[in-house]
Order: C-alpha cells, then structure tokens, then sequence
C-alpha cells in the first residue's frame, strides 16, 4: 500500500513502525506509544479533568488502536487515527458516566423508591468462592501463555507491581512493558473467551 505523499516525515516514521508493529514487533508497539502516550495523555487529561481517569482512558486507547491497527491506512497519520480513537473513546466514557449521574439523580427523585441498599465491600461466603474459582480460572489460562507474557501478567494482576516496577524488575524499558501488557491481555481475553464457551 502506498504512503500517502503528503504525509509528514514523522508521519512517514510511524507508518513504517506501523507496518512492523502489524508483523507482531513487540519494539514498534513500544515507540509508538513512547512517541504519543504524553500528548495523549494531556488531551484526555483536559477532557476528564481527573489524572487517574486520563490515565485509564490513554491505556485503553491505545489497546484499541492496537487491538485494530490492521484496519489503519496511510492515507491519512497514523497521530490523526491514534487521537480520534482517543477522543471517541473518551466521549463514550463521559457520556456513560453521565447517565449513571442522571441515573442516581432520578433513583433519588422518585417517591417510589425510598431506600437505598448499600452493598457490603465485604463479598459473601458465595461471591468469595466464585472469586476463588475465577482466580483459579485466570491462573489456568496464565500459564497457557508464552513464558515472556505469563511473567508480566504475574507481576502486573498477582504481585500488582506497577509498570515501573515490572521495567525495574525485568530490565526492559516501560514502553516496551506497555506494549507486551496489551498484546497479553488480548491472548487472555481470546483465551478466556474460548474457555467460557464450555461452560
């Protein structure tokens, strides 16, 4: 497929990461999400006003920027692709958290519906053994993974270290923990998806 020859010559250099990145490049994820994860970032961050939410919003947009970047084409940069699907993404999200907002606000207003329960953050003797029984489940399929994304899923949902601390603990750079964490969750979520089906 031909570039587009009015693209920029950063524009140019992501593609051409891109195309790696399509081969199954671990590297290529990782510099392009070193090259816009701040600008991303900062974006998201003026559109939700929260740092926590921002940050989620920005993972999660690059997930499915990767989860689809089959479906990318140079006609257009690949920045112009990564920050629509950041901005929808960020929109379904607000929108979402406004009508659970309305939602409470019209519980509370309705004369019908004079109690609120509030549920216990402590899970009963039911909900604790379908937890168990989940972890077990997800510990299975962990260890269906290569050895290089089963010791990052370890680290990162088991262990809960940061990504600073599995970069640390491994000696690999951040971006390059970033991008192997998204390709992980995707064989998790296949594999899962598969087992639940026989069920």
């Amino acid at each position: 497929m031909e570039i587009n020859p009015n693209l920029s010559e950063k524009a140019q250099q992501d593609y051409k990461l891109v195309i790696q990145a399509k081969k199954g490049h671990q590297q290529a994820y990782a510099e392009l999400m070193a090259r816009y994860r701040d600008s991303i970032y900062f974006m998201l961050l003026k559109m939700v006003n929260n740092a926590s939410d921002a940050e989620d919003l920005m993972i999660e947009a690059f997930g499915k920027a990767f989860k689809n970047i089959d479906q990318y084409t140079p006609s257009y940069a690949f920045s112009t692709w990564l920050f629509k699907i950041a901005t929808n993404n960020c929109i379904d999200f607000i929108r979402k958290k406004r009508a659970s907002i309305i939602s409470i606000d019209q519980s509370n207003d309705n004369q019908d519906s004079q109690s609120i329960t509030i549920q216990s953050d402590t899970p009963d003797p039911e909900e604790h053994m379908i937890n168990e029984q989940k972890i077990r489940l997800l510990r299975d399929v962990v260890s269906n993974l290569k050895p290089r994304y089963r010791t990052l899923v370890e680290l990162r949902y088991f262990k809960e270290y940061s990504y600073e601390e599995i970069s640390d603990e491994l000696g690999v750079p951040l971006g390059t923990v970033k991008a192997q964490l998204f390709r992980a969750r995707e064989l998790l979520f296949n594999i899962l998806k598969h087992t639940s089906a026989k069920y």
